[in-house]
């Protein structure tokens, strides 16, 4: 039996779940809460804004985001979804804005945001490509070690040892995988002008990449991913630490235990934001450094 409310007090409603509110134009309520009468809600993160959005856009038509970005995510959930291959060329700006109900300009200015994120290519004269992994341009945006007063070669890369087994602790943790998961695990050195300056150990989920455990690998694993899997690195996020090296890294290096060395530890997002590789990277620093530019 309910309890009788205080004469004069009206009922209060029942409590709503009420999830964000686009905003009632392009930009609106971007950095303040949104408010409804009396009821506030905080600004959805960019994690959430972007999966309302492609929620919302269905990938294809015009969200509340500026319209150069909606173009940005339709054109990237493209690529996600392999509709253009690693490589080819790209429909003309004018076709792209046809197709979307844009102007050529807001076209150009998202492929402009793709090509600096490396995703794709401008190539005078001929057009918009997919970016490739294997041109030389692609393997320096992830690999960023260089010899000291020297002009960076190609590194080359051979396999130590290759096989599939059950992820450990740490692989579970840094690829968001489950507790049964298995992963391909793979060791590797690389040189630079011959020599031989890191040891790499790279973790990829068995079941986004099955048989790369059989397979011969090229030295840029990034497009062996792309095009026999489907897979594109967008993104790399790297921590650099200074450490001992482990007897059991030194050997394959050929220098002593305990020296200095430089360890990166670099999980690789594809173009859903998942994690789809973890590598370690133990380098040898005497004659080499770690190059970023920041923008």
């Amino acid at each position: 039996m309910k309890a009788a409310l205080p004469s004069g007090t009206r009922p209060r409603p029942p409590a709503l779940r009420i999830d964000r509110l686009p905003g009632a134009g392009l930009g609106l309520n971007e950095g303040r809460d949104t408010v409804l009468g009396n009821l506030s809600f905080p600004p959805p993160t960019p994690g959430e804004q972007r999966r309302t959005d492609m929620e919302r856009t269905g990938g294809n038509a015009v969200g509340f985001r500026p319209l150069y970005r909606q173009v940005y995510d339709t054109l990237l959930r493209r690529l996600a979804d392999a509709v253009w291959q690693p490589g080819q060329i790209l429909p003309s700006e004018g076709v792209l804005a046809a197709e979307l109900g844009v102007s050529q300009g807001t076209v150009r200015k998202a492929l402009d945001a793709l090509t600096a994120d490396s995703l794709l290519v401008r190539r005078q004269g001929r057009g918009t490509f997919v970016a490739e992994h294997d041109d030389k341009q692609s393997v320096f945006r992830f690999f960023k070690l260089r010899p000291d007063g020297a002009v960076a070669g190609t590194p080359t890369s051979r396999v130590v040892a290759i096989a599939e087994a059950a992820a450990t602790i740490d692989e579970r943790d840094r690829l968001a995988l489950l507790r049964n998961a298995r992963v391909v695990r793979l060791e590797r050195v690389r040189a630079l002008d011959g020599r031989i300056c890191l040891v790499e150990t790279i973790a990829v989920p068995s079941s986004l990449f099955p048989g790369l455990a059989a397979m011969e690998l090229p030295n840029t694993l990034y497009s062996l991913y792309a095009t026999r899997f489907g897979i594109t690195i967008a993104t790399a996020h790297e921590r650099l630490k200074a450490i001992a090296l482990g007897p059991d890294k030194a050997p394959l290096l050929g220098v002593p235990a305990g020296i200095p060395v430089l360890e990166v530890d670099r999980v690789a997002v594809d173009l859903e934001d998942r994690p789809v590789e973890w590598r370690l990277s133990t380098c040898l620093t005497e004659d080499i450094h770690y190059a970023s530019v920041l923008r």
